[in-house]
């Protein structure tokens, strides 16, 4: 793995429910799951069905030792975890990361709980690799090997937290499953936001869609692109990208999306299944 780059790779894209079919080919029907190799440690955010694909990708490369960080537990954003091959392995290693729900529920319970049965046909325990769960306070700073990842709490049903990885002066922050406020931005979004590199952002619907006459968004814990183009100009980022699609938006929405978008703010880019985008420290 190499050591000197800050590597990120997107697996899937979509929020809310997988979404196969011809009409998302290009962007792609899988659910969150979004890699980062840093300083030659592996991240991983989120386990939506995408996190199959990378698992499968990780199979040559045993034995492995991973950080998985978990924004929230609603079902597309852990339902990848019970297809995720390597940790079935004995040898590799996975420490994971959650912030209990607000009834107590911890990251391991949820896990746990997904795969009972009736559920699913094999228990967690099942799982042969080295399972490391931590329980994080939001607003908690996890330290190591010149890796620094802040968290903070975003505007959800049922809690969902911000992460902001930062390393060698570079900084990508992921920010998904947040509703924007009426108001005013919100403080937690700007700060994990603040001058990064990248800032990856719940962009679920257009304004439209949102605040649509009979058919509204609001409350439902997501946000829209001209949001999100809002949040990147107060955060002085360099590179904005649009994620957490609508599963009804087809490739041509997203096209017609990243259009607009673009017009706004130069710098951004709607995510795809595939986009791997590299980042070099100073000299």
């Amino acid at each position: 793995m190499t050591c000197d780059r800050f590597q990120l790779k997107f697996w899937g894209v979509r929020g809310s429910i997988p979404c196969p079919g011809r009409e998302t080919v290009r962007y792609g029907g899988n659910t969150p799951c979004v890699e980062m190799r840093v300083g030659g440690e592996r991240l991983i955010f989120d386990g939506g069905t995408g996190l199959r694909l990378l698992g499968q990708s990780m199979l040559k490369e045993m034995p492995i030792e991973s950080h998985f960080f978990f924004t929230h537990t609603h079902w597309d954003h852990i339902q990848g975890f019970p297809f995720f091959t390597p940790a079935f392995i004995k040898d590799n290693i996975f420490y994971i990361y959650g912030v209990p729900t607000p009834n107590g529920s911890t990251i391991k319970q949820r896990l746990h709980d997904q795969m009972l049965h009736p559920n699913f046909p094999v228990p967690l325990q099942i799982m042969q690799s080295g399972l490391q769960f931590y329980d994080l306070e939001v607003g908690e700073i996890i330290a190591w090997n010149g890796i620094t990842v802040e968290t903070g709490q975003l505007n959800h049903p049922g809690g969902s937290v911000g992460y902001r990885v930062n390393w060698r002066g570079l900084s990508i922050a992921f920010l998904t499953d947040t509703e924007h406020f009426p108001d005013r931005l919100d403080e937690n979004v700007l700060r994990l936001a603040r001058q990064a590199d990248i800032l990856i952002i719940d962009a679920t619907y257009t304004d439209a869609e949102y605040y649509e006459k009979g058919n509204s968004k609001i409350g439902w814990g997501h946000s829209t692109w001209q949001e999100a183009v809002k949040v990147a100009k107060a955060a002085g980022v360099k590179q904005l990208i649009l994620f957490h699609h609508d599963p009804s938006h087809t490739d041509d929405d997203l096209d017609a999306i990243a259009q607009q978008a673009i017009l706004e703010f130069p710098a951004t880019i709607v995510a795809k299944e595939g986009l791997a985008i590299e980042l070099f420290p100073a000299p």
